[in-house]
């Protein structure tokens, strides 16, 4: 198993508030934000190797973690085009070697994370792959990234990408754990016509519409991407509460 770490947007919507840094080592909580899901990583022992893929200002992170993360190889593999999280996961084919891994992105704070458990449940249920979810009780948030509809197991049949009205109160999360074979799809993912990249959620209803299952887990009890000065603000106020 592999952690997936994907780092290497500019997050040109932040402007001078990243300070000329990577928006993943902003600092939040005395650590950058990619530390926590570096810890994260770390914490599942069955992860022996943690992949980064990097891009905009590659060394900021290079420099600062090196080869290795409390015990475990660090590998990088570069997105020299930004072309968005289909993309960077299409860059770290050759570093996955096949294995299953567990993908995170590195701009993404959860509160109450459930990592460990989410492991289990797709270890336990030999499923093809788990989508981290939050449950909100403000549905606007969700069309910040995506949505589930799920039957009463929680079996995913639609994921939705940034619904302009969200039908219910998941929230997806890139904390998403697959299996190897979900890399076969990308080259079946359709291209979003408004943003004219793969979208994940596109490339996880392809597996779906193959017949692979894949369930929700309620993987923490607040989530924030840092992608606009107000996602940055509320990041602030989550890192507070995990003081």
């Amino acid at each position: 198993m592999k952690a997936l770490i994907l780092a290497a947007g500019r997050g040109r919507r932040l402007g001078d508030k990243k300070g000329g840094l990577n928006k993943c080592m902003l600092g939040f909580g005395g650590k950058p934000v990619i530390e926590y899901n570096l810890d994260r990583a770390a914490d599942i022992d069955e992860i022996d190797r943690i992949i980064i893929t990097v891009g905009y200002k590659a060394n900021d992170i290079i420099d600062h973690y090196g080869n290795s993360f409390r015990g475990k190889p660090i590998e990088y593999v570069f997105q020299r085009e930004q072309r968005g999280l289909v993309h960077a996961i299409e860059t770290s084919i050759k570093a996955l070697r096949g294995d299953d891994f567990f993908l995170l992105l590195g701009d993404e704070i959860l509160v109450g994370s459930r990592h460990k458990e989410m492991y289990k449940k797709f270890k336990k249920e030999r499923l093809f792959g788990v989508c981290g979810v939050c449950v909100t009780e403000d549905r606007s948030r969700i069309s910040r990234t995506y949505t589930v509809i799920v039957d009463k197991d929680g079996t995913i049949f639609r994921l939705i990408e940034k619904p302009m009205k969200a039908l219910n109160d998941y929230q997806g999360t890139g904390h998403c754990i697959f299996k190897n074979k979900v890399l076969s799809y990308i080259t079946r993912t359709p291209i979003h016509a408004e943003r004219g990249e793969q979208e994940l959620p596109d490339l996880i209803q392809v597996a779906v519409d193959n017949g692979h299952k894949i369930k929700i887990f309620p993987v923490c009890k607040k989530y924030t991407n840092i992608n606009t000065e107000e996602d940055l603000r509320e990041a602030e106020m989550l890192m507070r509460k995990l003081g």
